[in-house]
Order: structure tokens, then C-alpha cells, then sequence
């Protein structure tokens, strides 16, 4: 649940505070821009949900390559879209920049969500293994976080959104430009990271130390964004304690009251969003990503090229750890738990997507260290998914048999 709603935050709320700039930029130039940003946002979704499909089903999507293009539609109809706005400082557009300024806010909507949208909508592929049921606890608890994760994000962006509408189109203007400036700075890092790795430009030492500065502070771009926002939220805060003095009647007076309440809630909004946000990003993140100490290695018996484990030892329905040190000095572990009253799950402590992370018990369940994922039990010593790598065994006279061969050839897993 923790990683999904950590996951979808992290990589949704830069677009909803965006995105709630945008809208709330395009209402201060008279609304004309709405319904193109919402056909660029529409447009957004359904090519990311079939970018995402094909990610999903074929091995002819190179990310990448895709990013490079999405992103640098992105920086160019930023760049654009700045400057029309900002054109001889009207707080209006002229009736011949209408389709223009419509054509290049529709792309840049398109852009952002085609860009952010692949990730979240392949999220939910991840939460069923092979061999699991969607009518399970642990798929419900990923489908909260997951839901959580997008809700708080598109409360966070609507706020933004209305929190704007009371304030001065220049204040909103400054704050959306920085914003988008903040964004493609972070768009044209990615880019040029991309373009090293593949040689598609030459290796410049200056140019590779900072995209390797810049690429380490990707998260430094969300909070200032956030900061931005709750700047926002304080200035209309602010505002809303200085109502206006001149009314006409009692009527007049309820109303500017009221209108200066839903300022304040929605400043709350904006403002318990990002310290929901921040909280999840920082305290459950550090708390989630926590090391899990591995539980040490039982005795058991070597017999010449054999591993004997008594029965009995593993009788409990617990995971239970050993390691085998090979003959070039790797150790390593292997997993046996008892599934059932006749079935062992006897596996290597590492698996062929997360590596030699290893598994460990928490409330009865079998976790996955690195990725957090639960084991079904039933299907631990079978092929698929974060399950262990099956480790092939016999019964014999009240023991468990692993050859030791078996062992000594998955030792490069461990290393």
C-alpha cells in the first residue's frame, strides 16, 4: 500500500500543481484556452494509456526514444506558450492569436500528460503475480495506496486551481511561468541525459557533470513546485483576512463573507495537501525504504555432496534461511517453508527480477526485501514473478535432500 501511494504521488503531483497552474492561467486570459487544454489533456491520456499497453504486451517501445520526442514537444510549446502569454503584457489575447495560443496550449497539455500518465496507468499491472487472485488482501491494500495517491494529487491541483482565481493575473502569470521554466529545465536534463548515454552527442565532461548534479535533484524540482503553490495558498490566505470594506447592504456583507471563508478553505486545502505530500514523500518513504535485517542462517548437515535439513526443523509453516558457502567462497541462501501438509516451497533467496535482495517473514507472509511484494505461498518453488528461483529437493528418511550441485551452479546470483 506504502509503495503505491508513495510512487503515485511522487510521479503525479508536479502535473496536478501544473496543471492547476495552467487552468488557472488560462481563466485569467478569459477562459478561451480551456477547452483546449482539456482536449490536450484528453489527447494526453489516451496516447499514454496506449503507449502503456503496448509497453506492457510487445518489446517494440523504447522509453527513451519516446520521452525524447514527448519531452521536447514539451519545452517547445512551453517556450511558446510563455511568450504568448506574456505578449506586450496583455492580460488579454488578440482575436488573431486565439487558434495559435489554442493549438500550442492543446500540445503542451498533450505533452505533459503523454509524458507523466505511461508509469501511473502501468501501475496497477504490478499489483497481481502470477498465480494470485485480485480477491486478496494485498491486492485491495495497493489498490488504496494507489487510489489515495492519485486522489491526493488531483485534490492538491484543483486547489491550486481555485486557490488562483481570486488573485491578480500577473501574480498567478509569474508563478505559472516559473513553474513551467522549473519543469523544463528538469524536461531538458532528461534529454540531454538521454542523448549522452546513447552517443547521440559527445561526451563533454563540464555538460556530463551537470546532468549528473541535475538528475539527483528531480525531487528538489517537485518541492519547489509545491513551495510555489502554498505560496499561492498563503498570498490568498492573506488576502481573505482583508475583505473588502465597501457594501451596500447587509446581503452584500454575508456574501463577501462567505466568499472570503471558501478563499481560506480552499487555502487549507492547498496547504493540508502539501503537508499530506510532504509527510508521504518523507517520513512513509524513509519508512518503507527502512532495511530489513535478513534473519541468520540454521544449521544444517553437509553429506558429501548432499545438504540434509531434518524435516521436523521445518514443520512450523515459517520461512526458514541457509546458506551454503560454494567453492569459490559465495554464499549461498536458500529459503524452505512448509505450504501445506505434504508441500515444501524450497527456493533460492534471491529472484530473477530483484536479485539476491531475499525474502523475509512479517505477519506470517513471505515478503519480498527490495520491492516489498507478497508471496503466495502456494506458488513459492515455481518459476514467475518476484518468486524465489525453485531449488530442486527430495525427501529421504525423515530429511530434505538438496545437492549441492545445484547450489554451486546459482552462486552468480550472489555475487
Amino acid at each position: 500500500m506504502l509503495r503505491y501511494l508513495i510512487l503515485v504521488v511522487e510521479n503525479s503531483l508536479a502535473l496536478a500543481i501544473l496543471g492547476g497552474l495552467l487552468f488557472g492561467g488560462a481563466h485569467k486570459k478569459g477562459g478561451f484556452l480551456w477547452k483546449p487544454m482539456m482536449q490536450g489533456g484528453l489527447l494526453g491520456t489516451v496516447l499514454a494509456l496506449i503507449l502503456a499497453i503496448l509497453r506492457r504486451t510487445t518489446a517494440f517501445i523504447n522509453r527513451g526514444y519516446w520521452n525524447l520526442w514527448i519531452l521536447s514537444v514539451a519545452i517547445i510549446t512551453g517556450i511558446l506558450f510563455i511568450l504568448l502569454y506574456w505578449d506586450r503584457g496583455r492580460t488579454s489575447i488578440p482575436r488573431s492569436y486565439t487558434p495559435v495560443f489554442g493549438r500550442v496550449s492543446l500540445l503542451l497539455m498533450g505533452a505533459l500528460f503523454f509524458y507523466t500518465l505511461p508509469t501511473l496507468f502501468l501501475y496497477p499491472t504490478e499489483f497481481v503475480l502470477t498465480g494470485e487472485s485480485i480477491f486478496s488482501t494485498d491486492f485491495l491494500f495497493k489498490l488504496i495506496g494507489y487510489g489515495l495517491g492519485l486522489g491526493i494529487s488531483l485534490l492538491v491541483g484543483i486547489g491550486v486551481f481555485k486557490a488562483g482565481i481570486p488573485l491578480s493575473p500577473r501574480f498567478v502569470g509569474s508563478l505559472l511561468t516559473l513553474g513551467l521554466i522549473l519543469n523544463m529545465v528538469n524536461q531538458a536534463t532528461t534529454i540531454v541525459q538521454f542523448l549522452l548515454a546513447r552517443r547521440m552527442i559527445p561526451m563533454i565532461r563540464w555538460l556530463f557533470r551537470i546532468v549528473v548534479a541535475a538528475a539527483g535533484y528531480n525531487l528538489v524540482v517537485l518541492y519547489l513546485l509545491m513551495g510555489m503553490g502554498f505560496f499561492l495558498a498563503l498570498v490568498l490566505w492573506i488576502q481573505s483576512l482583508r475583505p473588502p470594506e465597501g457594501y451596500r447592504n447587509p446581503a452584500e456583507h454575508r456574501k463577501i463573507k462567505a466568499t472570503m471563508r471558501n478563499h481560506r478553505r480552499w487555502s487549507g486545502v492547498v496547504t493540508g495537501g502539501y503537508l499530506v505530500s510532504i509527510l508521504i514523500l518523507t517520513g512513509l518513504k524513509a519508512y518503507n525504504e527502512r532495511e530489513v535485517i535478513l534473519s541468520p542462517a540454521e544449521p544444517m548437515t553437509i553429506q558429501g555432496d548432499e545438504i540434509l535439513i531434518p524435516l521436523e526443523q521445518v514443520q512450523d509453516g515459517r520461512l526458514h534461511r541457509f546458506a551454503y558457502i560454494t567453492s569459490d567462497n559465495t554464499e549461498v541462501r536458500f529459503i524452505v517453508i512448509k505450504k501445506n501438509a505434504v508441500a515444501y516451497g524450497v527456493g533460492l533467496d534471491a529472484c530473477d527480477i530483484c536479485g539476491a535482495t531475499g525474502y523475509y517473514e512479517r505477519k506470517n507472509e513471505v515478503i519480498c526485501r527490495l520491492c516489498d511484494v507478497v508471496m503466495n505461498k502456494s506458488t513459492i518453488g515455481f518459476k514467475g514473478g518476484c518468486n524465489p528461483v525453485p531449488l530442486p529437493y527430495t525427501n529421504r528418511s525423515g530429511n530434505m535432500i538438496i545437492t549441492i550441485a545445484n547450489l554451486e551452479a546459482e552462486q552468480h546470483r550472489f555475487k
